[in-house]
């Protein structure tokens, strides 16, 4: 499962079609993957299990989302003042 995933990711290109999230407006699509990138290492990372199988999210919210507000999210997540659950 981690190879099929790894080669998704090393294809990526943008953002594929996400029936949650069907309007032009992707800023919940944006949120929601940087919140699964996260919540996904803190499993993996708990688990002891490869966090490379998060990437996907990654890879979905950086095409998607504004650099500045990842930066501003990072920010406020270093700072314990992040206002997702995570």
């Amino acid at each position: 499962m981690a190879e099929d995933i790894k080669t998704k990711i090393k294809n990526y290109e943008t953002a594929s079609f996400d029936s949650h999230f069907p309007n032009q407006n992707q800023t919940r699509n944006c949120w929601q993957n940087y919140l699964d990138f996260h919540n996904c290492q803190k499993a993996m990372t708990a688990k002891g299990g490869d966090v490379s199988v998060c990437e996907w999210h990654r890879c979905v919210y950086k095409s998607l989302c504004p650099i500045f507000w990842v930066s501003i999210w990072d920010d406020r997540w270093a700072e314990g003042t992040f206002p997702g659950k995570i």
